[in-house]
């Protein structure tokens, strides 16, 4: 045979075929189906879903090796092809002599071919075949030819699909990876060389923890163990790191999802990873969810700030409030000048005296010592923040404090120890403005208990909070202006210590209404009459504030006019009805008795008042019936006097229906709880019987004004 001939006759013996790998005598096919002897997995692979074939053909161009996968490719059995001339058999006329010299050419010259070539197929039909043609010697020095072959349009469709599959991964936004058994990176596409910031070439044979060391890589390796071992996927694992593709850019939140990956015969090769950016998503979602509880915190501070009109206690609401959902240390001062209803002694760029009014920690930080108590009063200069923040009228945040900053926050240098010590990082000052008219600061600070640093969002939301409390702040003080008006007015209309009088001994108490309610016109007065008779008379003027301590004035001293002309208590009672007639809108009722201890007894009048409560000398406490006639002011009511012992040892005890009142017990109880006490203080003093029956009636916060009067005969 010479060089680019295609031998197609011969005399063909099997000589040398067994030394032919895979031919007639060296186990040509193996076992049908691709089961690997002695084994119990399927060696089933790339080649057979090609259906690739290997025929062996001799110098002489006869086939020696047909392969069962030939047998599919070309439609000939075995025992059809071996020993047939391979041209004559698979290659039709008008090809085959381009056939021998390419077959010619891999013999003589030890050449390589590969491409595509029609051949026969034994139905007649021709096909597109890919070939691989190589040159084969045995031990004798025989040469072979070797063809590995394929059906093309089976290598097209692969082609497609590894084109496919090589796109999707290189050019796929989701980073992908995979790792072997052992959790090395066997594979990363370009998406996941940019979430990482590392080149794929540094994770090839590395684990996740030796590439990113700096991102807590523990939970990711232990799921992916857990998917090697049970091979049960894990999806949308959260992660949260930051990645030298990113550095100082923000923590990054990632969606990684493992599946464990098998080839045909179930063996484990390793597991996939894909990993989404989610940062976007995460940060609106964070965004979203600090709007809602900012929300949360407004509509916290609407109802729990400002729920009394006392200035200290509406401080102390929005320094609760905002420790420690904003700051770890908050402080509320108001300028010293607010409080007392007057312009500032300092010019508008000068020092600022402050007085502190709430001071709160969300912890125990050595911060909170670094603050001015509540009720002290402290002169801060030009150079202080605090002093800036309300001499502008406008927020004054250090988002990082630094050492050259905290002589400008503390109160002294002392303080600016204790608040490095602490770890103060951050800083805002919001002013307190109500009506156009700076009231003070809000002043908070975080620690180390908190290492985010106050924001351009923290700024608007700690405005929104200090000007709602400003309101309540500034209510507050004017209300307590009024109130300290008409307290001082009404306490300078009452009567002082009760006088001394024959046969008869008195104590009395008069307490402003408490909490937000305003004072009323509760008085109380103990009135000497002639015949060494005392007029005792306890009366509520019906409303509050300055007009009714003014309206209990004059009623207090119209009754003094009336008692001195020694008339009944039932007709004092019809001229104060006349006189409280004229006062516009005023109604009030009163409790008149007048004591005669040479008689041993008190005649009494009733306008619309609750029943005095006597305690004899020997006897339980009772109350005393009377007709109740209509209040005073209502006009044309009928009174009368009863007229009730009142022997030596007795004690008489006139009250307003403040002591008694409650909003959750009936008032038929409280008299009776009245009653009780009363025979429980028989024993001691008035004075002390008067402050005995406060602390056991009166309650914290209480509405209304109370007046108190006791009297004792001595016979």
């Amino acid at each position: 045979m010479t060089a680019g001939s295609f031998p197609e006759t011969g005399t063909g013996t099997d000589e040398g075929r067994g030394g032919v790998p895979g031919g007639p005598g060296g186990g040509a096919a193996g076992p049908p189906g691709g089961r690997v002897p002695g084994t119990s997995f399927d060696a089933r692979g790339l080649l057979d879903v090609l259906g690739v074939a290997a025929v062996v053909v001799d110098s002489a161009g006869r086939i020696v090796l047909w392969s069962p996968q030939a047998e599919v490719l070309f439609g000939y059995p075995a025992d059809e092809a071996l020993g047939q001339y391979v041209a004559r058999l698979i290659v039709g006329e008008e090809h085959r002599t381009e056939a021998m010299r390419l077959f010619g050419e891999v013999l003589s010259r030890g050449t390589t071919w590969a491409g595509t070539f029609p051949v026969r197929h034994k139905d007649g039909s021709t096909r597109e075949v890919e070939f691989r043609n190589m040159r084969l010697t045995d031990d004798l020095g025989d040469l072979y030819a070797l063809g590995i072959a394929a059906d093309r349009s089976a290598v097209a469709r692969v082609e497609t699909e590894l084109a496919l599959s090589d796109r999707l991964v290189d050019q796929s936004p989701i980073g992908l990876a995979v790792l072997d058994t052992d959790l090395r990176y066997v594979l990363v596409n370009p998406a996941l060389e940019r979430f990482n910031g590392v080149p794929a070439a540094r994770h090839l044979g590395r684990r996740p923890s030796e590439v990113l060391p700096g991102v807590d890589a523990a939970p990711l390796e232990a799921a992916a163990r857990q998917v090697l071992e049970t091979g049960s996927p894990l999806l949308d694992l959260q992660a949260l790191s930051e990645t030298p593709s990113d550095p100082g850019g923000g923590e990054h939140a990632w969606s990684v999802s493992f599946y464990r990956l098998e080839a045909a015969g179930g063996r484990v090769l390793g597991v996939a990873a894909w990993v989404v950016d989610v940062t976007e998503r995460h940060r609106a979602d964070a965004a979203a969810d600090r709007s809602r509880r900012r929300l949360a915190l407004i509509a916290d501070a609407s109802a729990r700030v400002g729920t009394t009109l006392e200035v200290e206690r509406t401080a102390d609401e929005l320094a609760t409030v905002v420790v420690p959902a904003l700051a770890d240390v908050a402080a509320v001062d108001v300028l010293d000048s607010v409080l007392t209803l007057r312009r500032p002694d300092t010019p508008d760029q000068g020092p600022a005296l402050f007085r502190a009014l709430a001071v709160k920690a969300g912890h125990e930080t050595e911060a909170l010592a670094a603050a001015d108590p509540p009720g002290s009063v402290a002169l801060y200069g030009v150079d202080r923040l605090v002093t800036r923040c309300v001499r502008t009228g406008r927020p004054v945040l250090v988002s990082r404090v630094g050492a050259e900053d905290l002589p400008r926050i503390a109160r002294g240098p002392g303080a600016a120890r204790q608040l490095a010590r602490a770890g103060v990082h951050s800083y805002l000052a919001v002013p307190l403005i109500a009506r156009g008219e700076v009231l003070g600061a809000l002043d908070l600070k975080r620690d180390r208990h908190n290492p985010v640093p106050f924001d351009a969002d923290d700024v608007l939301l700690a405005v929104e909070l200090a000007a709602r409390a400003a309101v309540g702040i500034d209510n507050a003080r004017w209300y307590q202006s009024v109130r300290n008006s008409a307290v001082t007015l009404q306490r300078s209309l009452l009567p002082g210590d009760p006088p001394d009088r024959p046969g008869l001994e008195a104590a009395a108490r008069y307490q402003p209404a408490q909490a937000s309610s305003e004072v009323g016109g509760d008085w109380y007065d103990v009135i000497a009459l002639p015949d060494e008779k005392t007029a005792l008379v306890v009366g509520d003027v019906m409303g509050s504030g300055i007009d009714a301590a003014a309206t209990m004035g004059r009623l207090r001293t119209a009754t003094r006019a009336f008692a001195d002309l020694d008339l009944s208590p039932s007709q004092v009672l019809r001229h104060l009805d006349r006189i409280t007639v004229g006062l516009e809108h005023s109604i009030a009722t009163c409790l008149f008795a007048v004591h005669d201890p040479r008689h041993g007894r008190c005649r009494i009048s009733n306008a619309g008042h609750l029943p005095p409560v006597r305690l004899p000398a020997e006897g339980p406490a009772e109350l005393v019936g009377l007709s109740t006639g209509v209040p005073l002011g209502v006009g044309g009511g009928t009174f009368r006097t009863a007229r009730v012992p009142f022997l030596p040892g007795d004690r008489l005890v006139l009250y307003t229906d403040g002591l008694i009142e409650t909003r959750d017990t009936s008032i038929d109880d409280r008299i009776a709880l009245l009653v009780t006490l009363v025979d429980a203080t028989r024993d001691l003093p008035l004075e002390d019987s008067c402050d005995q029956l406060l602390r056991a009636l009166r309650r914290p916060g209480a509405p209304d004004d109370v007046a108190l009067l006791i009297a004792r005969s001595t016979g």
